[in-house]
């Protein structure tokens, strides 16, 4: 659901990150050849650091309200992005970046890079993307200013102080639920002056980050000419609006020069075209009914997704077929959901099924009580895409659902060693103790899912009722005493560090 309130909110965020996109001017050459950067900015923002400030961020925007926490989104946008970053494997530096991507649900056109290879897009850029290319430019261009650590080169000349406090203004914005009045007052401020003459991007960086997108592009065998497209069709939308610039212009300023520029560059490159994904429209279709689940918003929905049957293509079809099938989920109207996603799947008939797809069918089946047919579903998936943490996921759930607790939690504690950084896995395991009535156990997985998402007072809070919950053996009190003592020290050093800023 769009909350107006929020999206003060959402804009400064956006403006705030952009900060890491502002460097010195650098030459062409540079910017061509991914440059190794100087010992400058090795002093003053280790790899290890930047990404430490991207976590802390990512920790509180997982907590917001309009973190896409979406299976098949974050799935298809992690294997699209990562299909961009394999394209060019040396953008991930010598500091190796993990890149993660990941949407929030805000009608705006916006998207922004965080330090250590966190990439953010809005649904609303999702919608107004026209093809898979056009996306691509996006997060491509994103990738680019994370590959070439633009913040850490930003802050060459400074102390590692000054990235303290960034973060510390990263993260207070993020807590002004709903204020514009407290966004303003940050804005104001001296240190919130310092920022705003930061928030728009330098043209050289702008023109970097752009070259290595095209490149991006072209390696991947995308169309280039998908970013002049995109980036255009901005600039002309962006005359529609009258005292408001789109967020994605504030941040990355679109100049008459820099379209030249990507125009130029384009015309020495092999044009190419590039077939969409099924996916890349089942997502589309899935983000429109996820942005808005107000019945207005709904209406509107189909009413996009009727038009879309209109069309009499393929993709179109399938895509219209599963946003309505989606939709009628959502109502809990569970026998016409079901209906219009085999209707969708039997246009599509592909021979490798889509996640998307799959996905619906199996919480469809779980919605309807039938989990021998949903837990055939998911692992007759799992034998094409074994590596899939959406369907471990859901795996996992149908196990519980089914009552199959022994495999379900024997299942997840493999997930857990595999996958230390996933919460969700946690998440779930506590759910399956539960339903065994384990409760120190299940207390204890609590605890881990807090400390991954960043909220450690509340793991030390779970690690206490997992003591007091009196069916915690030896071995379980030795754990938990042990982690205790851990957490407290990380605690102490957390709030340490938070008043030294």
């Amino acid at each position: 659901m769009t909350r107006p309130k929020q999206l003060p909110l959402r804009t400064l965020l956006a403006a705030l990150l952009s900060v890491c996109c502002v460097l010195p001017a650098m030459t062409a050459t540079a910017a061509q050849n991914l440059p190794t950067l100087g010992d400058t900015s090795r002093e003053s923002l280790s790899p290890l650091m930047e990404r430490k400030l991207g976590e802390e961020v990512m920790h509180d925007i997982r907590r917001d309200p309009d973190y896409m926490n979406d299976a098949p989104l974050l799935e298809y946008l992690n294997n699209f992005g990562w299909t961009l970053v394999a394209a060019r494997p040396e953008v991930r530096g010598e500091a190796g970046f993990d890149f993660f991507f990941f949407a929030v649900r805000d009608p705006v056109l916006n998207a922004f890079a965080l330090p250590g290879g966190f990439i953010g897009v809005h649904s609303g850029l999702i919608l107004a993307a026209q093809s898979e290319s056009e996306l691509a430019s996006v997060l491509a261009h994103e990738i680019g200013h994370v590959a070439q650590r633009h913040i850490a080169r930003m802050v060459g000349s400074q102390k590692q102080d000054s990235m303290i406090a960034l973060a510390a203004m990263l993260l207070g914005a993020l807590t002004m639920r709903g204020s514009s009045d407290a966004g303003a007052a940050v804005m104001m401020g001296g240190t919130g002056l310092a920022m705003q003459r930061q928030l728009n991007f330098s043209r050289d960086a702008e023109r970097e980050a752009d070259r290595i997108g095209l490149s991006i592009l072209d390696s991947g065998g995308f169309e280039t000419s998908g970013m002049v497209a995109f980036f255009g069709r901005m600039q002309t939308a962006s005359r529609n609006y009258s005292d408001v610039v789109p967020p994605y212009l504030l941040t990355h300023p679109l100049t008459t020069e820099r379209i030249a520029d990507i125009e130029a560059r384009i015309r020495e490159q092999r044009y190419r075209q590039h077939a969409d994904s099924m996916d890349f429209q089942l997502i589309r279709a899935r983000v429109r009914v996820l942005q808005d689940d107000t019945e207005q918003g709904r209406r509107e929905a189909q009413f996009v997704f009727d038009a879309q049957l209109q069309q009499n293509t393929k993709q179109q079809i399938v895509a219209a077929k599963y946003g309505m099938a989606f939709l009628a989920f959502k109502r809990e109207a569970y026998a016409q959901a079901e209906d219009l996603l085999q209707q969708a799947v039997a246009a599509a008939s592909p021979a490798k099924q889509s996640l998307v797809l799959t996905d619906l069918g199996v919480e469809i089946m779980l919605a309807t009580k039938r989990e021998a047919d949903a837990l055939k579903l998911v692992q007759q998936a799992q034998i094409q895409y074994p590596l899939s943490r959406g369907l471990a996921h859901q795996y996992a759930r149908v196990l519980i659902a089914a009552r199959r607790l022994d495999e379900a939690t024997k299942y997840l504690r493999e997930q857990a060693r595999l996958y230390r950084q996933d919460a969700d896995v946690q998440d779930l395991l506590a759910k399956a103790y539960s339903a065994q009535g384990k409760r120190a156990l299940q207390h204890m997985a609590l605890a881990e899912s807090y400390v991954l998402t960043g909220s450690v007072p509340a793991a030390l809070d779970q690690l206490r009722i997992a003591r007091d919950s009196g069916d915690a053996g030896f071995y379980d009190q030795s754990m938990i005493d042990a982690r205790e003592r851990e957490l407290q020290e990380r605690w102490k050093e957390e709030l340490k560090a938070s008043k030294e800023r």
